[in-house]
């Protein structure tokens, strides 16, 4: 490849500041305000070119919005492989360390309009094109390893049932409402995924903090042909973590752009995210060894069973330039796949194949969208296909078709040996049926590993999504058939289920008899939940007039040193002034801004200050508030006054009694006098996962 993304995307961006304004022909134009008229109070002549170019441009600028995964946000960056993976792959872009491939990253909402909020409860599309010498790949993953049904047949009916009802429209980025559940109790293969959507998972604090998942089943095939069944995994550096439902709800008033900004912001500061690959890889000869089925994509392959191995980094370090031009206009498809990388049987996949190119054609305007820009393969195109709609290559000569005599037989199919994409070699037989395999009828046993995971709060976290999905359908028989499939998955859950929706519990209890858990089915069990930093993460700090400022700036400098991004908060922007006359600016007001936009608060001390934020109920809120969602609190000095004041209920705080010491009680830390370097290490380093105290 002579040229990296970047310097490709350069050949077509366009920096207007030093230009002249002009119309799409290249004139120059002399007045973009008023309209050609005839005489002052006359009307508008259709002679007018600038006119009519200028609005029938911006009555044709919106594209149709893609039908799900509609909201996105998008990032450049790189891949990189730790060492070659020769014994499992020919993937060229998977074998030497020291190169870095260009990708680009589209996370979404799934089930919202573009204009819907960011934290909705829903699963979360992260979908990564690798730019490979071999050409695009497209890794198109959710950040759940599995999805509501087995075949896709089925996609057009629970897409239909989750979004909007028919006739009214309503709910908007929801699937607490009554098609959406019947769909449900219809098809109890959708437990599993179920039980996944209404966990912590379906409520991430950050796109930088969220795994991702190929979903479906894949092939790799190495040189020698010899094929192994796999999927794939994102894991964040950052570690695992998310909002809780309260939160949520708030930020999409506050800020329904929330994860959109904040991996922005991340990147334009240089945190740039980064996420480690991973491959589960399974020998052909075990692919029937296990109790369910590999080829179902409402199953995970349990990592104790089949352990992922990691290989390589993707780092994100580059905002696009125009998101309609990148973030929109981006098309992925899981069937863009390079030599070494193939397909299983996975039903859900093998429809994919098809519906993610042809969704293209109607959305980006023709066959021909593989020109645009962002999607366009660093690999040189050569082919006989020609004109349709958006054409933008002129190709030369005479021929397109192939074999030809005119053109000498150019461009030719590449062997194997000259990197020709060959399929897998899979022997495949049997009579044509509308069926699946004894194993996919098992609706239930991972449902039930997924429960059994799960820590006593994320249970908790469960139940109640249950009673707010499940509460909010109308239809008393579909609440009491939801509950009733869920008793197939564990009794004493669908008891809970029942008591919070106003319908019967099950008249014998059921379930699933699985014993067994997954750890890292969990984020609070997990081992790649990552809870010992600040890095990336913002903390809020509650200050007024007559703060203290040597109490503030060094707790501010630990905290930056620590790699987290710091904001003054105090009733108005503008600047500040301590006890002893040291200045610093207020970032945000309590108008612009919340506890639930922020990881942690510190107040720091300064009677003044202290006084005056006892009696703005904004403030004290906003401690509240924090600590409700249990997140991080801390104080010093007179800052603990604040904390008092609050009626943070049952804490111990600091006090004159215990002045030298500091005092921790369900992640709310303080100090009275000195050793306020302690503080710092107990804020730096709380460990009060949210999980732990929602209950």
């Amino acid at each position: 490849m002579k040229k990296s993304k970047d310097e490709q995307l350069e050949t077509v961006r366009e920096d207007p500041e030093s230009e002249f304004l002009t119309t799409n022909q290249g004139v120059r134009v002399s007045d973009t305000d008023i309209s050609l008229k005839a005489g002052e109070r006359g009307p508008t002549l259709l002679e007018d070119f600038h006119f009519r170019e200028k609005l029938t441009h911006f009555d044709h600028e919106r594209i149709p919005e893609r039908v799900v995964h509609a909201r996105g946000s998008g990032a450049h960056g790189f891949f990189q492989v730790y060492e070659p993976m020769t014994e499992y792959t020919g993937a060229k872009f998977l074998q030497d360390p020291n190169k870095k491939t260009p990708i680009f990253v589209r996370f979404s909402t799934v089930v919202g309009f573009r204009g819907s909020a960011d934290t909705v409860r829903d699963v979360r599309g992260f979908a990564v094109k690798f730019y490979t010498e071999d050409g695009n790949y497209d890794l198109v993953g959710n950040n759940i390893p599995i999805f509501f049904i087995q075949d896709a047949i089925k996609f057009p009916d629970v897409v239909h049932a989750i979004k909007p009802e028919q006739d009214n429209q309503i709910p908007q980025a929801s699937a607490a409402h009554d098609t959406f559940w019947d769909f449900v109790a219809c098809h109890p293969e959708t437990a599993h995924m179920i039980m996944w959507v209404l966990s912590d998972r379906a409520l991430p604090r950050s796109y930088r903090m969220m795994q991702g998942f190929g979903v479906n089943t894949f092939r790799f095939v190495n040189a020698e042909g010899k094929g192994r069944f796999v999927k794939f995994h994102w894991k964040p550096l950052l570690g695992i973590h998310s909002l809780v439902w309260d939160e949520t709800q708030k930020i999409a008033g506050k800020d329904p752009d929330f994860n959109r900004r904040d991996l922005w912001e991340a990147i334009e500061m240089g945190d740039y995210p980064e996420y480690e690959f991973g491959v589960q890889i399974l020998e052909e000869e075990d692919e029937f060894k296990f109790d369910f089925d590999i080829l179902d994509p409402t199953k995970v392959w349990p990592e104790e069973d089949v352990p992922v191995k990691w290989i390589g980094k993707l780092t994100l370090n580059r905002n696009p330039d125009n998101f309609f031009a990148e973030t929109e206009q981006v098309a992925f498809c899981p069937a863009n796949v390079v030599p070494g990388i193939d397909f299983s049987n996975d039903p859900l996949l093998q429809g994919r194949l098809f519906s993610y190119l042809d969704t293209q054609l109607i959305r980006l305007g023709g066959p021909n969208f593989h020109e645009i820009p962002i999607n366009r393969p660093l690999a040189p195109i050569a082919n006989n296909q020609r004109e349709g709609y958006n054409r933008t290559t002129i190709n030369k000569g005479k021929t397109s078709y192939f074999p030809n005599s005119v053109g000498e037989n150019l461009p030719r199919p590449a062997s194997a040996e000259e990197d020709g994409y060959v399929h897998y070699m899979e022997k495949v037989e049997g009579k044509k049926i509308r069926a699946r395999s004894e194993k996919f009828k098992d609706f239930y046993s991972q449902a039930k590993l997924f429960w059994n995971s799960m820590s006593k709060p994320e249970k908790e976290h469960i139940i109640e999504a249950f009673h707010f999905e499940v509460g909010k359908v109308k239809d008393k028989k579909i609440r009491q058939a939801v509950v009733d499939v869920f008793n197939n998955v564990d009794g004493d859950l669908a008891i809970e289920i029942a008591k919070g929706v106003g319908v019967p519990a099950p008249a014998q209890k059921g379930g699933s008899p699985v014993t067994k858990e997954s750890p890292n089915l969990s984020q609070e069990r997990s081992e790649h939940t990552v809870k010992n930093t600040i890095k990336t993460r913002k903390i809020a700090i509650l200050a007024a007039e007559g703060y203290d400022h040597k109490d503030l700036s060094q707790v501010m400098q630990a905290l930056k040193a620590g790699g987290a991004n710091v904001h003054i908060i105090s009733k108005y922007q503008g600047m500040l002034k301590s006890s002893k006359g040291e200045e610093i600016e207020v970032d945000k007001n309590y108008r612009t801004t919340a506890s639930v936009l922020y990881d942690a608060v510190y107040v720091p001390g300064g009677k003044e200050s202290i006084e005056t934020l006892k009696m703005q109920g904004d403030a004290i809120h906003f401690v509240n508030e924090a600590f409700k969602h249990c997140k991080p609190v801390g104080a010093s000095g007179e800052g603990v006054k604040l904390l008092k004041a609050a009626n943070l209920p049952g804490i111990k705080l600091a006090g004159q009694e215990s002045s030298d010491q500091v005092v921790s009680d369900k992640g709310v830390v303080t100090i009275k006098k000195r050793g306020r370097q302690q503080l710092l290490q107990r804020i730096l380093y709380c460990r009060n996962c949210k999980t732990q105290a929602l209950g």
